[in-house]
């Protein structure tokens, strides 16, 4: 009698599993969609705070790594992923040519050298505006975010070099045309970090936004700290 039992259970179990796999509750997550709000409303959204720089040392961002082991540092990938031509790329993944375009100034170059990445929000910027409290490895995911298309850019070594550490109220892309889209990408990038923003810097930054018509914003929410200092 037990032996039987264990049978109907046993084919029971059996019959049942087609149903389980077929189940909506095992199918694989749907990947989350990005935010996206119009540049007004985005500008809405950043967290009012006054800065402080107190304690800042680039050093505290560790930066140009090679993360998933492929030798390519994420200057590489960014080289390598916004060339406009087929990059050459030499030894341990030594970016030599391509063709990009520097959307703050409008330039296009061919020549790697004349090339900065830029942290669309530069590292001083980001620690003023909550990144002091993060974690090493927080900051390090910051510094190399080559998740988010705008965290990132590669944009001619003059105007890299002119913005410095500067935020919109101090400095904005020489090319015009370039303002809104630099507007939108710089609220983004606050937005995915949740980092704050200081009224002189929002007013700017909504004073642009009023020139800007249906400019949008879209972002993805990066991974959250788990060892906030």
């Amino acid at each position: 009698m037990i032996k039987n039992s264990l049978r109907v259970f046993a084919a029971a179990a059996l019959l049942a599993l087609p149903a389980l796999a077929a189940s909506p509750a095992l199918a694989a997550p749907a990947a989350p969609e990005p935010h996206r709000l119009a540049l007004t409303d985005a500008i809405e959204q950043l967290p009012l705070a006054a800065e402080s720089r107190d304690g800042y040392v680039r050093t505290a961002f560790k930066h140009w790594v090679d993360d998933d082991k492929d030798r390519c540092t994420t200057r590489a990938e960014v080289l390598i992923s916004e060339s406009r031509t087929k990059p050459v790329i030499k030894g341990k993944c030594k970016v030599t040519s391509g063709t990009w375009f520097s959307y703050y100034d409008g330039q296009t170059l061919t020549d790697p050298k004349g090339l900065d990445i830029d942290h669309m929000v530069p590292l001083a910027e980001a620690w003023d505006s909550g990144a002091s409290q993060w974690s090493p490895a927080h900051r390090e995911d910051y510094a190399n975010d080559l998740d988010a298309e705008r965290s990132l850019v590669a944009v001619t070594a003059k105007t890299n070099r002119s913005k410095a550490d500067q935020d919109p109220a101090q400095w904005l892309p020489p090319l015009a045309d370039a303002r809104c889209t630099y507007a939108a990408d710089w609220t983004a990038t606050k937005l995915r970090w949740s980092l704050t923003a200081d009224k002189t810097e929002v007013a700017k930054l909504q004073e642009l936004a009023e020139g800007c018509g249906r400019q949008e914003v879209e972002y993805m929410p990066a991974p959250e700290d788990t060892v906030a200092v």
